[in-house]
């Protein structure tokens, strides 16, 4: 078997996770993509960046999606050399093709889009791409990413809860009816690893309890018809936001004034994105001065992941 001569394009939406009650749990998948276009040449390596990150094309073997296709190559040879019929391959060339839409470091899902679009590229590229099965790649995708709760709602779209259990991590995907929601971004960008290191290693059992029960209402508000009144009390948090709001104060006094307001508001992901559950209309009668020095993307609810729209054999979504 020998690699494919056409490119293969990946198409990754952008996610929201954490979602209130929902850390390290729950996210969305949102109309906001990127588009990772990868071919195998005869040598060398080539990398373009158009849009967000266009800085990052300087990085060459160290690029994010680079080594995120060169550990899904190995994983597969890994996979080859063990089955029958199948042999390791290795390309002797990438040309990698980013046109980045999802902005960098603002609790978007960035990283997970590039480590997904990396993977399902690889796996279609690959002549053994067909051994890595969509759970090994939600694996190898949260072993890349750290924690799964943003690579889910990136390869299966929709609302997901995903969760780790011995053998690997695993993923839901649910149907929510809520489709619009309204991401302000601002200029400043915040590394999740900074935010999550304010996180206590403990906290007190009532909060912890507490979050359980809106993760749960948060789940069967987004999902069915009680309407968009509980949404308030599902999306209130007692576990991160309140401890990363000195790393964000400004995202930090949106949620409170859009809240106040009466928009069900949370951080999205690590932040300091704001993501509201409702339509930019509304919010800019309610909240006018929330457009001061904020990016307002009215987005859908992606109903689709990551996936492979033109080239390669493996199209599987």
């Amino acid at each position: 078997m020998s690699w494919p001569d056409e490119p293969v394009l990946v198409r990754a939406p952008a996610t929201s996770a954490n979602l209130g009650p929902g850390f390290d749990s729950l996210g969305l998948a949102l109309s906001l993509h990127d588009e990772v276009e990868v071919a195998v040449t005869d040598g060398g390596l080539s990398i373009e960046v158009d849009g967000e990150g266009a800085e990052t094309a300087d990085r060459g073997d160290r690029h994010l999606i680079v080594r995120v296709l060169r550990r899904t190559f190995d994983v597969l040879d890994g996979l080859a050399a063990a089955g029958p019929g199948h042999a390791p391959a290795r390309p002797e060339g990438i040309r990698l093709r980013c046109r980045n839409r999802i902005p960098h470091g603002r609790g978007l899902g960035s990283s997970s889009a590039a480590i997904v679009a990396g993977i399902l590229a690889a796996r279609a590229l690959h002549p053994s791409g067909d051994l890595l099965d969509d759970e090994a790649a939600l694996g190898l995708a949260t072993e890349i990413e750290g924690h799964p709760d943003n690579v889910a709602p990136c390869l299966a779209g929709g609302l997901t809860i995903a969760w780790t259990t011995p053998a690997g991590p695993r993923l839901v995907r649910l149907e929510p009816q809520v489709t619009r929601v309204v991401a302000y971004v601002p200029e400043q960008r915040l590394a999740t690893e900074r935010a999550r290191g304010l996180l206590p290693e403990t906290v007190p059992h009532g909060d912890a309890a507490a979050n359980a029960g809106r993760a749960a209402l948060l789940i069967a508000a987004l999902t069915g018809d009680l309407g968009e009144a509980v949404l308030m009390d599902a999306t209130e948090d007692r576990l991160h936001q309140g401890y990363r709001a000195a790393a964000m104060p400004r995202s930090a006094e949106l949620v409170a004034g859009l809240r106040a307001a009466g928009v069900p508001a949370v951080i999205s992901g690590a932040g300091p994105t704001v993501l509201a559950f409702t339509t930019a209309s509304q919010v800019d009668s309610m909240v006018p001065e929330v457009g001061n020095g904020w990016h307002e993307h009215p987005l859908d609810v992606a109903s689709r992941g990551a996936r492979v729209v033109a080239g390669g054999a493996q199209v599987r979504r």
